[in-house]
């Protein structure tokens, strides 16, 4: 199959990169943060999650994010919830997209969310109902699709299922998480294709972290095989808390640089979209943990 002439990327450094930073960023500077991102030509930029406080700390002020930031036209800014109570936050707070989060590990489902996949998935049929009657989109994330740390592999046939539950729901797009960063490239696109295969390619995203460095390979697998919707953070945002000092989320940078080199369309702006890695970064007092970024910074520094 032909590589797909434009890909679609759905930024989540403010939600899903942030909340494995250790160092707390205030609501201001995800609002910048937010803002910043959009301004690059993203079109998708996942802005916090209404979870408990106790829980993640560093999603505390979501509300108070998302009436800050200057939406733009053309751009969605989903919200996480983990329940009716999430959902709640997020309906009065205006949002017009939210996602939910399963997993495709049954000891993953239960150490992360203390319930089975099958309660998991009963928890989130009056979100999706509740959303859906209120005209707000809502996308589903898959964890551990390439293992887990608690289980090990993670069968093929048990992504598919949580896969295929989630879009039966009304999910209208579900993104397949190796959440501890362990698939290689031929494990990647046969799992990616088979999910592909059971909801179509145009409900299947991709979200690859980047434990082992085999994240790009990966996304050039499943490209290969016609997916056209991937996950990614800013400056590389997030680490992986099963792997002490690893890298988390594939640096957005590193994707859009390959993407330009192989002509695909993204409409991101590569050197706005550096100068905001460089500046979250600052923040949380780290360089960004994106190559690209690093050898862009340092071009800019020849210059000067």
């Amino acid at each position: 199959m032909a590589l797909p002439a434009s890909v679609k990327i759905v930024e989540v450094g403010p939600r899903d990169g942030l909340q494995n930073e250790s160092r707390l960023v205030s609501p201001g500077a995800k609002i910048a943060l937010i803002d910043g991102l959009a301004a690059t030509g993203l079109r998708t930029v996942e802005s916090g999650a209404f979870v408990s406080p106790k829980w993640v700390p560093q999603m505390a002020g979501t509300a108070e994010v998302l009436a800050g930031i200057r939406a733009r036209p053309g751009v969605s800014y989903p919200v996480l919830v983990p329940n009716m109570k999430g959902f709640e936050g997020a309906l009065a707070s205006g949002a017009k997209e939210i996602a939910v989060f399963g997993a495709a590990s049954e000891s993953f489902s239960q150490k992360n969310i203390n319930c089975s996949i099958a309660e998991s998935l009963e928890r989130f049929a009056p979100v999706l109902e509740a959303a859906l009657a209120h005209d707000i989109k809502v996308r589903g994330y898959v964890s551990c699709v390439l293992g887990c740390p608690y289980q090990g592999d993670v069968p093929v046939s048990e992504v598919v299922r949580v896969s295929k539950a989630l879009a039966d729901m009304g999910c209208y797009e579900v993104s397949l998480g190796d959440t501890i960063g362990v698939g290689t490239p031929v494990k990647a696109r046969a799992m990616a294709a088979a999910v592909a295969d059971a909801i179509g390619l145009d409900k299947t995203a991709i979200h690859f972290h980047d434990t082992y460095g085999q994240a790009l390979a990966n996304i050039l697998a499943c490209l290969e095989i016609g997916i056209s919707t991937l996950d990614s953070a800013v400056a590389g945002l997030g680490g992986c808390p099963y792997a002490k000092g690893a890298s988390g989320n594939v640096a957005s940078e590193d994707v859009v640089y390959m993407l330009n080199g192989m002509g695909i369309e993204t409409g991101v702006n590569l050197d706005l979209l550096a100068a905001v890695g460089r500046v979250i970064s600052e923040a949380l007092d780290r360089p960004p943990a994106s190559k690209v970024a690093l050898a862009l910074a340092a071009k800019l520094a020849e210059v000067s």
